[in-house]
């Protein structure tokens, strides 16, 4: 299989391309095109213009969860393709809230309501389970919580009525493609931990190696304990290349690449990857 993945948006930028606080994939693979993630606004589009990448061409969006900075993008890509199946888990429709250290709740949900896009021509396929998109490719469904140290973060919420409640972000999915030289993950933000979306991935496909695991580990919040247990059980898994990039943060990132520098790849909006 020939595997081909472009960052077309993410924190910082390749020469020539734009930067946000945001992340989204394009992956050619199997005879198809899957956009991973659209990114919190236009950007997507103009960076799949510097990249020469048609948009048009889509089969598939899988959305890793419904936060904005992931789905933001959505709207105007809807101008390119109209009628794309859109995958994703049935939560990312739940209203999402992040507590900021003033106290107040920011709405950081889907900018908009579904049927205003698939009055655009989105087809909507939610699903708790993990969704196949070719004899190789899943969406993982929902990530168990499995070990001790990752859990979501605590300032997420969901409004119920008219209170908050923690948010579980059941919604968060990964990409999981079986290669011949072992699995390749992308992760959005990994709310449910990257182990824990790693170990995931290892039982739906009955496959241990892992080839590369791709995308958001949102440590960019973590304590130090958390990113030592997780740094302990990324060397355990004995990953051959490992590109964190997106909410993974600054610290965290630079850990991995200094303890992993002959499988440490960088990313930014522009990058393309080949497997």
């Amino acid at each position: 299989m020939k595997l081909k993945i472009t960052t077309l948006d993410e924190n910082t930028a390749s020469y020539g391309y734009l930067a946000e606080w945001g992340l989204s994939f394009f992956i050619e693979l199997d005879g198809i095109r899957v956009l991973f993630d659209a990114g919190m606004s236009s950007i997507t589009i103009e960076n799949a213009r510097q990249a020469k990448i048609d948009l048009s061409s889509i089969d598939y969006m899988v959305l890793s969860h419904g936060h904005s900075d992931h789905t933001g993008g959505l709207q105007n890509l809807l101008i390119y393709n109209r009628e794309v199946s859109i995958i994703a888990h049935p939560d990312i429709w739940t209203h999402k809230y992040v507590l900021e250290n003033d106290g107040k709740y920011v709405f950081c949900g889907i900018p908009f309501r579904p049927e205003e896009l698939e009055s655009r021509g989105a087809r909507f396929h939610l699903s708790r389970e993990p969704y196949k998109l070719t004899d190789n490719t899943y969406t993982t469904g929902e990530v168990a919580i499995t070990n001790n140290y990752e859990q979501v973060e605590s300032d997420l919420f969901v409004k119920v009525g008219e209170n908050y409640q923690p948010d579980p972000m059941n919604d968060d999915q990964s990409l999981v493609i079986c290669t011949d030289q072992g699995l390749v993950i992308i992760t959005g933000c990994a709310h449910r931990g990257i182990v824990n979306t790693i170990h995931h991935a290892q039982e739906m496909t009955g496959e241990e190696h892992i080839h590369a695991v791709i995308g958001g580990f949102h440590l960019y919040q973590a304590s130090e304990d958390r990113i030592d247990e997780t740094m302990h059980d990324l060397d355990q898994l004995n990953i051959q290349k490992i590109a964190p990039c997106h909410c993974t943060g600054f610290h965290a990132i630079a850990r991995i690449a200094n303890a992993m520098p002959g499988k440490f790849l960088s990313l930014q909006s522009g990058t393309v990857l080949e497997i």
